[in-house]
């Protein structure tokens, strides 16, 4: 699973853990989330501008 971040906070979005407090489960997949989903953290950044982190350790 991948992990897409924004570029303004540094929040990330893991599909494996989802986002609970935004009703998202985990597992969900970015592409099921809609297209409206801004960060949660700073409510600065849309979904287009979330970038996938390269996760690789």
């Amino acid at each position: 699973m991948s992990i897409y971040q924004c570029p303004e906070c540094g929040y990330q979005y893991d599909e494996d853990k989802g986002e609970p407090h935004e009703g998202y489960a985990p597992g969900t997949l970015w592409q099921a989330i809609p297209d409206s989903f801004c960060c949660p953290s700073c409510a600065v950044r849309d979904k287009a501008d979330f970038e996938p982190v390269d996760d690789e350790t």
